[in-house]
């Protein structure tokens, strides 16, 4: 038999059962007491079943309506929280923020001092792993790496970059100078395979990226090869701190060189201020930046 409950009918049942009344329910759902009884009456008819004692002055559940109940309790829960998982943008509760892994990773350990300011706000993460990857996806912030500001944003500088090279902690006795780099096994990030070039062209050195021993698409992953000893990367400064601040087992080995990378804080210029928390986490995300320089 096709049931097809009326959802309606699953709210007022569910608020009537934990009420075991008709007029509490009825303050709670914002009807009247007779439109809760017909309600009932009506999900009752639908299922064939009793769900309800009726007495003068008392109301019970019946054996049935004791056993129904918490299907439908575990149901309405489901539907509410997918309902604020899904939809929630659109009511301003969820911050949609796009960065790189590394980036993300690098932010973890100081997310906390915003979600201590901010409990109420939800950030959903959106990783980019490609350095130009702006698109028209509903993006509230993107941090993007860049050598120029991203055009169709609204952008604000957060940082100047440097390049430092890495090295695991067995291999970083070996590298005395830049020189030493070009014979460690090299790990090059896809999409940043000129950091190497940045680095070592003040020093007068060249290192061909097509004799690359290993290629990644995410400095998460680099690190995980250099942390094991597989070769030498150059990154960003502030990622390979914010590794090794996290205990993994790496070193750098070389003095911080400075590119025309800058990380922006952009967003889209049809968003325009945009949300409250959107602005809140802005003026964080700044501050976070400027602390750490």
């Amino acid at each position: 038999m096709n049931r097809n409950i009326n959802l309606n009918w699953l709210r007022t049942f569910e608020a009537t059962a934990r009420y075991l009344s008709f007029t509490a329910a009825s303050k709670e759902l914002g009807l009247t007491q007779t439109a809760v009884s017909i309600q009932i009456k009506s999900l009752e008819t639908k299922l064939g079943q009793k769900l309800f004692i009726r007495g003068p002055k008392s109301l019970g559940l019946t054996d049935i309506g004791k056993a129904y109940l918490p299907a439908v309790r575990e149901s309405l829960r489901n539907l509410s929280v997918s309902t604020d998982g899904l939809f929630s943008t659109e009511q301003g509760k969820t911050l949609v923020v796009r960065a790189s892994v590394a980036l993300i990773v690098w932010l973890a350990p100081k997310l906390g001092s915003f979600k201590q300011q901010h409990p109420d706000v939800s950030i959903k993460f959106i990783t980019s792993i490609w350095p130009d990857g702006l698109d028209a996806e509903d993006v509230d912030i993107d941090i993007v790496l860049a050598a120029s500001e991203p055009a169709g944003h609204l952008s604000q500088v957060l940082s100047e970059e440097r390049l430092v090279p890495v090295c695991g902690t067995q291999l970083a006795g070996q590298i005395n100078g830049p020189a030493d780099l070009l014979n460690c096994p090299s790990v090059h990030i896809l999409g940043y395979e000129d950091h190497w070039d940045h680095y070592l062209s003040p020093f007068q050195l060249h290192q061909d990226s097509r004799q690359a021993h290993f290629q990644v698409d995410t400095f998460v992953a680099a690190a995980e090869l250099v942390a094991n000893n597989l070769g030498c990367a150059v990154v960003l400064e502030r990622f390979a701190r914010g590794a090794i601040d996290s205990g993994r087992p790496l070193s750098i080995v070389g003095d911080p060189v400075a590119i025309t990378q800058r990380h922006y804080l952009a967003v889209p210029a049809s968003a325009g201020e945009g949300k409250l928390h959107s602005r809140a986490f802005r003026q964080w995300l700044a501050d976070i930046f400027q602390a750490t320089e």
